[in-house]
């Protein structure tokens, strides 16, 4: 028995020591590849296809400050307020779902930078513990200016398109910089599935998405992230 403790204390050290060093060194360093990049990658070349992987790092400050407050609007209207999870949507998620309605994500976009950046997205409880303890360290290192950077240059915003520098050249032909409230609302609109809704060309449900997100985005109140402040 002693000697499996020792071999479990020396796994557990061995990801606290890994995962510790990965969220200090993206801190400092962009993510210019994540799991998910690489799990599309390998479907594609299963059905014999080139895997397709368009992404452009920019800072916080050379994107729109639209973006920001829209994806606030349309992923976590509490996102400056909490430490990582919102409890409040965790608690709506769950009576939805015990009163039959279709299933809400609750998860923040911390919880979703977390996620995109260090882990496959199959669904398990291992993943999501593993997810909560990323969620906290990134939180802690990071810091809401940091999380929000990595997350607007790494989520999904189309078929192999990452990032909304990426987003905005490919679906406006423009920097991330430039993009208007409505271009920034409907890229939010599309995030939950940005495969199956596009951009470019929106169904009504994501032109009528759009719309809740840009009535949302003037009550947002302050945005108190100085990188993004540095665009106005």
């Amino acid at each position: 028995m002693k000697l499996v403790g020792k071999i479990l204390a020396w796994i557990f050290g061995l990801f606290f020591g890994i995962t510790l060093f990965l969220v200090i060194l993206y801190k400092y360093v962009p993510v210019h590849v994540t799991p998910l990049m690489l799990i599309r990658s390998c479907e594609a070349i299963a059905k014999h296809e080139k895997p397709h992987i368009e992404r452009t790092w920019v800072a916080l400050e050379d994107i729109s400050p639209d973006m920001v407050r829209a994806v606030i609007a349309s992923e976590d209207n509490l996102f400056l307020k909490h430490h990582g999870f919102s409890w409040e949507q965790m608690k709506i998620a769950r009576r939805e779902a015990l009163q039959g309605k279709r299933v809400r994500g609750a998860s923040t976009i911390s919880q979703q930078t977390a996620k995109n950046v260090f882990l496959p997205h199959h669904k398990s409880y291992v993943r999501k513990a593993v997810e909560a303890y990323l969620t906290v360290l990134i939180e802690w290192i990071w810091g809401k200016e940091r999380i929000m950077e990595v997350y607007l240059n790494v989520i999904e915003t189309g078929d192999g398109i990452y990032g909304v520098e990426a987003a905005a050249q490919t679906y406006f032909h423009k920097p991330a910089k430039r993009l208007n409230a409505a271009e920034c609302a409907r890229i939010a609109a599309c995030l939950p599935n940005p495969r199956r809704y596009h951009v470019a060309n929106p169904t009504p449900y994501i032109l009528k998405r759009q719309q809740q997100i840009l009535n949302l985005m003037p009550k947002m109140g302050r945005i108190d992230l100085p990188a993004s402040r540095k665009n106005k």
